[in-house]
């Protein structure tokens, strides 16, 4: 999912260079959104490895 993330990232910021402001904000905005969804997916699975007894990596 990061790595989607960073693909919406680097459209935005070519999209930006070319001069389409909407496609860049779009872009963008879909980085930040799947940025954000991995971030609470990443703490739900540290979470779920502590309380199964398996400390953090």
């Amino acid at each position: 999912m990061l790595g989607w993330a960073l693909t919406f990232l680097v459209i935005a910021l070519i999209a930006a260079l070319l001069g389409f402001g909407g496609v860049a904000g779009t872009a963008a905005g879909i980085a930040k959104i799947l940025f954000f969804v991995f971030l609470v997916l990443f703490v739900i699975a540290l979470v779920a490895r502590a309380v199964k007894g398996k400390p953090p990596v």
